[in-house]
């Protein structure tokens, strides 16, 4: 049985044409959160994040497992049993990168590749697009051993499911798999375990191709917008596309130019060629 992990080793990744695949890398635990991880994932966050040879990150879990919550032990009991000043200290480390990644500045995907449970729903909802094997388990199991699913964890529910959906899935602790995790809408599609990978390859590619300020800037918009009239919608959108024109003005030059000049591609059926400037 492996020995405890180095606080540099709960998180691992490698880098592959233009995509980060990070993963969770306590498979011993099924990849639950703990302190230590939480730090790290903050650590690689900050080292990809701006990196000229990342396009996409993809989070996903060493092993049998995406996660599977917070870890009981170290996360709730060893640190609660340190006073008020640890417990605020670890929710801050946890809520921080989870945080983190949902503004981050490269598109992600979250690729759930067995359990996932708990607080595993703040990094799945972080994560921009979701993927899930057909077999995975989803769960809300706090109300099965006594407390309310924290940390987010009924946000993200409230969010992504109908309400009847995420009043049953938070009230009875049942598991779902997922299929019925595409169905209810905690991913966007569920597939064949053998067939996972190469459906998140494949959208990361097609990320790849698009203009990386154009998609921070719609990332942005689609998550801040849930929350606003339609008015005050209206309103931020124009502001961000002002602000996203004049960071980047010549990437939607040339995107309009090779539609109407050049008659290269049509954007309904995929993104203008973003390495090549009108001469």
């Amino acid at each position: 049985m492996i020995g405890e992990r180095r606080e540099e080793d709960t998180v691992a990744f490698e880098i592959e044409g233009g995509v980060a695949w990070v993963k969770f890398n306590r498979p011993e635990k099924r990849n639950c959160m703990s302190p230590k991880l939480n730090r790290q994932m903050g650590r690689v966050l900050d080292e990809l994040e701006f990196r000229d040879d990342v396009g996409v990150l993809v989070l996903t879990g060493e092993g049998a497992s995406w996660s599977a919550g917070m870890d009981l032990k170290e996360y709730f009991r060893e640190t609660e049993a340190r006073g008020l000043g640890a417990t605020r200290q670890a929710q801050r480390e946890a809520y921080g990168w989870w945080r983190r990644l949902r503004w981050f500045q490269k598109p992600t995907i979250a690729m759930v590749n067995g359990w996932c449970f708990g607080g595993g729903y703040g990094p799945l909802f972080g994560c921009d697009l979701a993927f899930a094997d057909e077999a995975a388990q989803f769960g809300l199991s706090e109300i099965n051993w006594g407390i309310l699913p924290g940390g987010g964890a009924s946000k993200v529910a409230s969010e992504l499911l109908p309400f009847r959906k995420a009043m049953y899935h938070a009230l009875m602790g049942e598991n779902i798999d997922g299929r019925t995790a595409a169905e209810w809408g905690l991913v966007n599609e569920a597939l064949p375990a053998a067939q996972l990978k190469a459906r998140v390859s494949e959208v990361a590619q097609v990320l790849l191709k698009k203009n990386p300020v154009a998609l921070k800037a719609t990332k942005d918009a689609i998550r801040r917008v849930r929350e606003m009239t339609y008015d005050n919608a209206e309103d931020y959108l124009i502001r961000a596309q002002e602000a996203a024109n004049s960071f980047d003005g010549e990437g939607r030059k040339e995107g309009i130019r090779q539609f109407i000049d050049d008659k290269t591609y049509k954007p309904g059926l995929g993104a203008y060629d973003k390495d090549r400037q009108a001469g």
